[in-house]
């Protein structure tokens, strides 16, 4: 099977409509018109400079190369997850969280599935090891988002349930864990729906690059299946160890709620 090359030129005609969409905001005085095209932009530019990192790790196959990209990649992902939360933890704990959180599952999920599934040789080859942390961590990354954000504001605006549990004898995590619980189900809401749907509303995106790029369908489904439970398990994973830590966070040693270690952005 032939594979279609795109040119500059071709980017260029998708690119209108963009354009024409950021015009149609500015005109309904929606807002995000002049966000909308910073974000096409910085994608053209973020996508372009990471073809020629891969291209360089792939044709090099140094350990210490992938190492420092997925930590490079871990830490990017960990510092947005912050930015996004409008209540966050003091001394910016919610960075920690956030960070330790996508390291524990993302990056064993990872190595098992290189080690265990797919075997490549060696097992850290750049070609799968880099594309799977990052599709991994950008998915879980979302779902952490969610979460932390939900959680944080429920913590917040609900403190004097919170605080009311607590006199009637409950413990801290036993006053909290009706706002956890329910922090969890909306962050877990968009892989369900995504699970669900997949083959009956939606190709996937990256089956659909697969069998662009001359993929049998069958293998790509397989793989596009793979890709699936593993963002289900390392999101719903990272939620439940994030959504944890933060409700240890927002207590003393002595159970009391201190809601001034939350602050707005």
């Amino acid at each position: 099977m032939n594979i279609i090359i795109l040119s500059n030129l071709d980017l260029l005609y998708i690119s209108i409509f963009i354009v024409l969409l950021s015009f149609v905001l500015y005109r309904m005085n929606v807002g995000y018109s002049s966000e909308i095209l910073i974000a096409a932009v910085r994608n053209f530019i973020q996508l372009i400079f990471l073809a020629y990192i891969l291209q360089f790790i792939f044709n090099n196959e140094e350990p210490w190369q992938i190492l420092l990209i997925s930590i490079v990649m871990l830490l990017i992902a960990g510092w947005e997850i912050h930015l996004r939360q409008e209540y966050r933890i003091r001394r910016r704990q919610s960075l920690w969280i956030a960070t330790t959180s996508l390291f524990i599952t993302t990056f064993f999920l990872t190595w098992f599935s290189l080690q265990i599934v797919i075997m490549p040789e060696p097992w850290y080859t750049p070609q799968y090891a880099v594309p799977l942390l990052g599709i991994l961590l950008g998915n879980t990354m979302t779902g952490i988002s969610l979460g932390m954000n939900t959680m944080t504001q429920n913590i917040y605006h609900h403190r004097h349930v919170i605080e009311q549990r607590l006199m009637l004898g409950e413990s801290a995590q036993e006053a909290i864990k009706p706002i956890r619980n329910s922090s969890i189900r909306t962050a877990l809401i968009p892989i369900v729906n995504s699970m669900a749907v997949a083959g009956l509303v939606s190709i996937p995106g990256m089956m659909t690059g697969q069998i662009l790029s001359g993929t049998e369908p069958m293998t790509a489904v397989y793989y596009q299946i793979m890709i699936y439970y593993l963002i289900s398990a390392s999101s719903g994973f990272s939620i439940i160890l994030s959504t944890w830590q933060i409700s240890k966070s927002v207590f003393d040693e002595r159970d009391r709620l201190i809601i001034s270690r939350l602050t707005k952005k």
